[in-house]
């Protein structure tokens, strides 16, 4: 990443003060801000899913999330913008938390997979 300066950002995500690591910057050849994406690529607005989306792969929803993270755009936007609604948003960055984009992919729906004891 040579020519960018990153900041790891620290942000409180729920009440209980689990805290979440974001990688942001400016490229220092066009200044676009940016975040680190899913797969470690820089992931700037214009890398973003489109609006019309239809298929949602973990690998999308994780942009989106390290986007609103980051600051690329904020939740309003994101949910504008995907058509979402604030839970759905939400359910999507505690499952990063919890199970990180594994955690995204169709199937892991129940949001608190490791409080289920199976007797």
């Amino acid at each position: 990443m040579a020519g960018c300066a990153v900041t790891t950002l620290m942000r409180d995500l729920f009440a209980d003060g689990a805290k979440e690591n974001v990688a942001v910057g400016r490229d220092g050849r066009n200044q676009d801000t940016f975040v680190i994406g899913p797969s470690g690529e820089k992931l700037t607005r214009a890398d973003l899913p489109p609006p019309d989306l239809r298929r949602w792969v973990s690998r999308r929803k994780a942009e989106v999330v390290l986007a609103v993270q980051g600051g690329l755009i904020t939740i309003d936007e994101a949910c504008m913008r995907y058509r979402l609604s604030m839970e759905e948003f939400l359910s999507w960055e505690h499952a990063m938390i919890v199970s990180g984009v594994n955690g995204l992919k169709v199937g892991n729906s129940h949001p608190y997979p490791h409080h289920i004891s199976r007797h």
